[in-house]
């Protein structure tokens, strides 16, 4: 198992209005990733900030990149940084 790390995405394509939060979420609890999830209030992308082990991480992204039944992502930006442990759980924010 790889060291701690936090990973930032933004995540572009058809990912709102598709539940791609709600699978994020799940996801990242099904891993036993902490952080969270939101849509940009642009309307473009969803981000999301998770942390824990960093193989465990990169399983997230490549689920993250495949999306729920509906989504289609055409574009990822990620970002490797280091953890804050700030977060308790993965949740969803409005």
């Amino acid at each position: 198992m790889a060291g701690p790390a936090r990973l930032s995405l933004s995540l572009y394509g058809a990912v709102q209005g598709v539940g791609f939060r709600w699978f994020a979420r799940q996801q990242a609890q099904l891993l036993g990733c902490t952080g969270y999830t939101r849509n940009d209030p642009s309307g473009t992308s969803v981000e999301i900030v998770a942390e824990g082990a960093r193989d465990i991480l990169e399983e997230l992204l490549s689920r993250l990149r495949q999306g729920p039944a509906g989504a289609q992502v055409t574009h990822v930006e990620a970002e490797w940084q280091e953890t804050t442990g700030e977060f308790g759980q993965f949740q969803i924010r409005h």
